[in-house]
């Protein structure tokens, strides 16, 4: 299956902007400054784009832009990315084996740089996000903010991913009940434990000991 070109696409989502909403940067003019500064390579700062725009007839200048980004909404973005999203999942998807679809999930820290952030005790937050391989899309992501350890937002992550998903994570989310949750509504999982858990099979129950001696849990 083909999806549309990319020109179609960014065109049937500029359609559903209102064109006269703002009577000097409508909705559909303000999302598409947006868009062409991130996608036009030509344009190398936010004055070039304007000035362009300018020679075009259009009379709007980069101060009234920045006015516009603080008292716009949210929604049309929010929207517009469901969009998008709904037709990569029209792509054909490549499973493992047909069935399994791969999702990697994992965190990276983002340095605070705002003074304002640290007076209220935050200089870090956690990005968690997860990558569903066979659209390539990414299935959910969120901030937050402490020094929490992974393992206790596994269970968030793993409950975005779609149905027959493995959740692909590292030892940073490698929790005993963390484990047992997935176990539990059997969803499927490849985790790298930590070094000093033990991995034993026990024929005669036919379940698997994982953990450290004191606090292992079978499965």
């Amino acid at each position: 299956m083909i999806i549309n070109s990319f020109p179609k696409i960014v065109k049937g989502i500029l359609r559903g902007l209102p064109k006269n909403d703002y009577p000097v940067l409508n909705s559909r003019l303000f999302f598409e400054c947006w868009l062409s500064d991130a996608m036009d390579n030509s344009l190398t700062s936010m004055r070039d784009l304007f000035k362009r725009l300018n020679n075009t007839g259009f009379e709007v200048d980069i101060s009234t832009f920045s006015k516009a980004n603080l008292h716009r909404s949210q929604k049309p973005f929010q929207e517009i990315y469901q969009k998008v999203n709904e037709l990569v999942q029209k792509k054909v998807q490549k499973k493992l084996h047909d069935k399994y679809a791969i999702c990697p999930i994992d965190s990276t820290i983002i340095t605070l740089t705002s003074k304002l952030l640290w007076i209220l005790g935050h200089h870090q937050v956690k990005l968690f996000s997860s990558l569903n391989l066979a659209t390539g899309s990414p299935s959910d992501n969120f901030i937050n903010l402490g020094h929490d350890h992974d393992y206790k937002f596994g269970s968030k992550m793993m409950s975005s991913l779609p149905t027959n998903a493995v959740g692909v994570m590292d030892r940073g989310f490698a929790g005993l009940k963390f484990i047992q949750e997935l176990v539990q509504e059997n969803k499927y999982f490849v985790l790298r434990i930590k070094n000093n858990w033990k991995l034993e099979f026990e024929e005669s129950t036919g379940l698997l000991k994982v953990g450290a001696s004191d606090d292992a849990l079978f499965f």
